[in-house]
């Protein structure tokens, strides 16, 4: 399908690039339901959607295993299967926040949309560590999982897959699984078809879509997206600074409803969105403020708090005439909170925004 746009997204999805395709659901579709449809699923590709036939796909688990495995879709659909409910978050998510601030040149300019919520299905890394003999002791970091697709990126004149990697400590959780299905149906290419790493809590890129290749090793992957591209880095990183390898989401909150610039009649205003915990845990409060944080109302939680997946919520503000900021916070289980301001937030290449969200209204 190289570069075109998924057939099977919603026709209000909204294109952030064509070639690689980027995109997401509008912020008022984005929250209508806790499992979001795939359909409004957000996609974030580095190139072009590979073809796949999938009678000759092989999945090849190596490195510091004793028994290195050759997998087909048979084999995997044959070992047991699991469900996570869990919720994938691309670093770059509320980019646009920080683009006010200052260029952030050659990445996506994210709003809130690349997040999305959904039921996957498959076997569990662990069964595949276990299958192959990976170690499953050696200290609090025995080593690392290297992960590679079947894709083909080009960076700095090199082509190869997409890849990162995750700590073996990580892998070994029941939470993460080799995804066959999203939602109930086989999962669809632009979402990794045939088969995908799910890893709950962490940011979006080490969940490798067309996984072709697992590797138990030593270190970190030298994969460039791992290696080089999905850093933390300082505001002054021009020297060059490697800038720190990223990893758990961080707990944030998002107003989806109403939306930045919006009229709204004086009175009580029902303000809308979603939340997650840092880590995937589950969100404890989220709490909003119609008078720039001088003072909070708790909204409501809607639905089961649950680790790794969102959290949707609504709330209700008493507003008078005249414009106002609306602001949103949230807190989860191990008691993690937000920065106030986007200014503590902002690094050089716009990752891991969880400030306040703020959103100006004219109350009328």
């Amino acid at each position: 399908m190289g570069n075109a746009r998924p057939p099977d997204k919603h026709p209000a999805f909204l294109v952030r690039t064509a070639a690689p395709f980027n995109g997401g659901p509008p912020p008022d579709l984005q929250i209508r339901n806790a499992i979001t449809p795939t359909p409004l699923f957000f996609v974030r590709n580095h190139g072009a959607v590979p073809i796949i036939d999938p009678t000759a796909y092989r999945l090849h688990v190596g490195g510091r295993v004793a028994r290195p495995l050759e997998l087909t879709l048979d084999d995997l659909r044959a070992l047991p299967q699991h469900t996570v409910v869990a919720a994938l978050q691309c670093a770059g998510n509320r980019r646009q926040e920080m683009l006010r601030l200052g260029d952030i040149p050659g990445e996506v300019p994210w709003h809130l949309e690349a997040v999305g919520n959904a039921v996957w299905r498959g076997p569990a890394l662990a069964d595949l560590l276990w299958l192959a003999g990976a170690a499953t002791d050696g200290g609090p970091e025995p080593g690392h999982v290297a992960l590679t697709g079947l894709d083909e990126v080009k960076r700095r004149g090199a082509v190869f897959g997409f890849g990162g990697s995750i700590p073996l400590t990580k892998a070994w959780g029941p939470e993460v699984i080799l995804a066959l299905e999203m939602n109930g149906e086989p999962l669809p290419p632009a979402h990794g078809a045939p088969l995908r790493l799910v890893v709950p809590g962490v940011i979006g890129a080490r969940s490798v879509k067309w996984l072709g290749e697992i590797v138990v090793q030593d270190e970190p992957s030298t994969n460039y997206f791992q290696a080089v591209a999905y850093r933390l880095q300082p505001p002054d990183a021009a020297g060059g600074e490697p800038g720190e390898m990223l990893g758990d989401v961080f707990v944030t909150a998002a107003i989806c409803d109403p939306p930045d610039g919006a009229r709204l009649p004086a009175g009580p205003v029902v303000v809308q969105g979603y939340a997650l915990g840092g880590g995937g845990r589950a969100v404890s409060r989220v709490e909003l403020s119609g008078d720039d944080g001088r003072t909070w109302t708790t909204a409501s939680l809607l639905g089961e708090s649950r680790p790794w997946a969102w959290q949707l919520w609504q709330g209700m503000l008493e507003l008078p005439a005249g414009p106002r900021t609306l602001v949103a916070r949230a807190f989860d289980a191990a008691g993690g909170g937000q920065p106030a301001a986007v200014a503590q937030t902002w690094n050089a290449k716009g990752y891991m925004n969880n400030a306040w969200h703020w959103v100006a209204v004219e109350i009328v």
